[in-house]
C-alpha cells in the first residue's frame, strides 16, 4: 500500500476522464512521490487477492459497495442487444453467442469486484494460495458450492475445465491455460496450478477461470455450436430459447451462493429476457413501448432528442448519465495491416488525416462525443498529454522506430480539423503522405505510381449506425480520390470474418480494464496476430508491443506498472492501426422507473445485476 491511501480511492481519484483536473493532478503526485511496492505477498488461505496492493474489502464485508444488500427479489427484467445469435456457447471459437452466460450461468472460482482495477472475492472457491514470486495458485473449493442440478462441484470438474479451456476453449483461455506446467487436486476440494515461470497475473486468470460439470460435457462435441445450454452452478438456468431471437433465464430458487457475501444485493430478478433486433431503430422503438425495461444508449442523436416521447414526457421513463472511473474503449476503424494496401503506416496516417472528427461530431452527434486519443483513454495509464518519463524511455530505446516524436513527447492529438467538412491542410497532409508512400492523384482517382492500380477498400460494418459513419467517412475519402466500398453483413458473417481476419477495415472498440495485463497480448502481441480468433485484428506484429507487453506482466510496483502501459499506449497509438473515433462521457442510461438501481454505481457504471423491479410495478 502506498501513504495510507486504499487501492480503489488510488484509482478511483483519476476519475472517468482527464478532465478530472485537480484529482488527476493529486494522483500523478502521490504516485510519483510514494515509495515503491517490490513484490506481492504470500497468501496462504486467503479469502481474496489482488493484484497489487491489498483487497479493498475486509475478510468479512457485507457486500459490494456498488450492491444494496436490501434489494428486493422477484419480478422480471426485460433487456434488448442488436445482432442475433446461432450458440449458446461463448466459450468457443465457432458462432455468435450471447456473452451474458458468463457469472449468470457459468461461475469461475473466485469473482472480481468492479469497484477496483483488479481484486477477486470469494465464489466457488472460498480461500486462494499463492507465494511471494506468484509461481503456482491454489484455491479451496466451498463445500457448498453445486452445479444447478444439485451436484456438487468438485476439483475433478475444475481441473477438467481447465483441460478443456487450455485445448478446447477460445484463443485466450488457449494463451493463458498454456501457461501451466501442473495441474493437480491434492485432495477433493483443492486445486493447484503451477505455473511454467512466475506470473503475477495468473493467479487471478486462473481464479476467473469458468467451470463446467464434467459430467454434462461431451468434449467430442464442445467445439461446435449448439443451442443445447450448459449446465452451470450460476444463480440462473437457461430457460426458454427462441433461436436467434431470444433468450430467457430462470432464476435457480436452489442457488447454491445466494448468501454469499458477493452476491448479496444482485441477480435480483427472477426472469431476465434478452430479446434480439436486427437494427437498432426497431430495438428502440420497443422500448418506446416498453417491451424493454431499460438500455444504455450508444447514439448521441437518439440520446439528444430520440427520448421525447409520452413515457419520458411523464416522468415514466427517466434518462441518467452515469460517470465511469475506467479508460475510454478505444474504438476505431480498423486497418487490417495484412493487407498490402495497409502496411505502409504513411498510408494508415493518412487515411487518420481524411477523417473529419469535428465536421462529424457536429452534423451527426450533437457535439456531445470526445475524441479517443489513447487505448487507456482517461486513465493514470494514458499517454496522452505526459511526456514519457525515464522508465518509459529505457524501454523503447531498443526500439528508436517505434514511437514517434509527438507521442514520445506527449503532445500528440489525433488531427483537428477546421469542422467544414472540407478542410484543405487536412486533405494536403493526407496527400503528401500518400505521395512518399507511392500513390498519385490520376483524373481524380488516386492510382499507385508503379502498377496504376487504384486505391480502393472496403469498409464491413453490421450496424446500421456504423454505416450511417461509413458512408461519411467514405465520402470523406472520395476527396483524395479513394475508393470505399461500405458492405453492410449480418452479425453472424461480421463475426465469422472478423475471427478470419478476412476484412480490410472495420469498426470495433477495445475495452480496458484499470489493471491491463495478459489479455494485452492476446489483443495486441505478435503471436496472436497469425492465431484467428483472437483480437489483435490490426495484425500488429511489433517486437516493442511484446516488450511492452512483457514489462507490464513484470512490473512489481505501480510505478514501473504505470510506465509500461504507457509505454503500450505510446507504440500503439504510433502505429496507427485504426482510425480513432470517439467516446462517450460517461453511461447513458435510459430506463422505465417499474426498474431501479442502486445510487452508487461502480467504477464500470451501473450493472444490471445490482438492479431490482420497483414492489408493485
Amino acid at each position: 500500500m502506498r501513504s495510507g491511501l486504499s487501492q480503489r480511492s488510488r484509482w478511483h481519484r483519476s476519475g472517468p476522464g482527464r478532465g478530472r483536473g485537480a484529482r488527476s493532478w493529486l494522483l500523478a503526485l502521490l504516485l510519483l512521490a510514494a515509495p515503491a511496492q517490490v513484490s506481492a505477498q504470500p497468501l496462504d488461505r486467503a479469502p481474496a487477492i489482488a493484484m497489487r496492493g491489498l483487497p479493498d474489502l475486509p475478510a468479512h464485508f457485507a457486500a459490494l459497495p456498488y450492491a444494496d444488500p436490501s434489494a428486493p427479489k422477484g419480478g422480471h427484467l426485460d433487456l434488448s442487444l442488436l445482432g442475433t445469435f446461432d450458440s449458446l456457447n461463448p466459450f468457443i471459437v465457432k458462432g455468435s453467442a450471447p456473452l451474458f452466460m458468463r457469472n449468470n450461468v457459468i461461475e469461475s472460482l473466485m469473482a472480481r469486484s468492479l469497484d477496483e482495477p483488479f481484486t477477486l472475492y470469494p465464489l466457488l472457491a472460498q480461500s486462494v494460495t499463492t507465494d511471494a514470486e506468484r509461481s503456482f495458485v491454489a484455491f479451496a473449493l466451498d463445500p457448498a458450492a453445486r452445479f444447478s442440478d444439485g451436484s456438487p462441484v468438485t476439483a475433478d470438474d475444475v481441473l477438467f475445465s481447465f483441460a478443456l479451456m487450455r485445448d478446447m476453449g477460445r484463443p485466450n483461455h488457449r494463451l493463458y491455460y498454456g501457461k501451466i506446467s501442473k495441474a493437480e487436486a491434492p485432495d477433493a476440494h483443492t486445486v493447484r496450478f503451477a505455473f511454467t515461470e512466475p506470473d503475477p497475473e495468473l493467479p487471478l486468470i486462473m481464479g476467473l477461470m469458468p467451470v463446467f460439470k464434467q459430467a454434462s460435457i461431451d468434449r467430442d462435441h464442445f467445439e461446435e455450436t449448439t443451442l443445447t445450454p450448459l449446465t452451470g452452478s450460476g444463480p440462473y438456468r437457461v430457460g426458454a430459447v427462441d433461436a436467434g431471437a431470444s433468450v430467457t433465464l430462470e432464476r435457480n430458487p436452489d442457488y447454491w451462493g445466494r448468501t454469499l457475501a458477493f452476491n448479496r444485493g444482485l441477480y435480483n430478478f427472477d426472469r431476465i429476457r434478452y430479446f434480439y433486433f436486427r437494427d437498432a431503430n426497431t430495438e428502440f422503438e420497443a422500448f418506446k413501448k416498453g417491451l424493454i425495461d431499460a438500455r444504455f444508449e450508444s447514439d448521441p442523436g437518439r440520446w439528444e432528442t430520440g427520448y421525447d416521447f409520452p413515457a419520458a414526457r411523464s416522468g415514466d421513463v427517466v434518462k441518467e448519465l452515469i460517470p465511469t472511473g475506467t479508460p475510454k474503449p478505444y474504438s476505431a476503424f480498423v486497418f487490417n495491416t495484412r493487407r498490402p494496401l495497409f502496411a505502409d503506416r504513411r498510408v494508415r496516417q493518412a487515411l487518420i488525416e481524411l477523417f473529419d472528427f469535428e465536421w462529424l461530431d457536429t452534423n451527426f452527434y450533437h457535439g456531445l462525443y470526445r475524441r479517443t486519443a489513447s487505448y487507456f483513454e482517461g486513465s493514470v495509464l494514458s499517454s496522452s498529454g505526459m511526456p514519457a518519463d525515464a522508465r518509459e524511455r529505457a524501454l523503447l530505446d531498443p526500439f528508436p522506430d517505434a514511437v514517434v516524436p509527438d507521442v514520445l513527447a506527449g503532445t500528440f492529438r489525433p488531427p483537428v480539423s477546421d469542422g467544414s467538412g472540407r478542410d484543405r491542410e487536412r486533405l494536403k497532409a493526407a496527400l503528401q503522405l500518400l505521395d512518399k508512400a507511392g500513390w498519385m492523384l490520376r483524373q481524380g482517382a488516386l492510382v499507385n505510381r508503379e502498377t496504376g492500380r487504384p486505391f480502393a477498400f472496403e469498409i464491413m460494418v453490421t450496424t446500421r449506425e456504423m454505416e450511417r459513419l461509413a458512408l461519411a467517412y467514405q465520402s470523406q475519402l472520395k476527396r483524395a480520390g479513394i475508393a470505399a466500398h461500405v458492405r453492410y453483413v449480418d452479425a453472424v458473417q461480421f463475426d465469422a470474418r472478423r475471427g478470419a481476419y478476412d476484412f480490410d477495415m472495420m469498426p470495433y472498440a477495445w475495452g480496458q480494464s484499470l489493471s491491463p495485463g495478459n489479455e494485452q497480448a492476446f489483443y495486441f502481441g505478435s503471436a496472436a496476430a497469425d492465431t484467428p480468433g483472437s483480437r489483435n485484428y490490426m495484425g500488429a506484429k511489433s517486437p516493442a508491443i511484446d516488450a511492452a507487453i512483457a514489462a507490464l506482466l513484470a512490473a512489481r510496483d505501480e510505478d514501473d506498472y504505470v510506465s509500461a502501459a504507457r509505454a503500450l499506449d505510446r507504440v500503439l497509438v504510433s502505429g496507427a492501426y485504426g482510425v480513432p473515433l470517439f467516446h462517450t462521457p460517461g453511461q447513458w442510461l435510459a430506463r422505465w422507473t417499474r426498474i431501479e438501481r442502486p445510487r452508487r454505481a461502480s467504477l464500470y457504471g451501473t450493472l444490471p445485476e445490482t438492479w431490482w423491479r420497483a414492489p408493485g410495478k
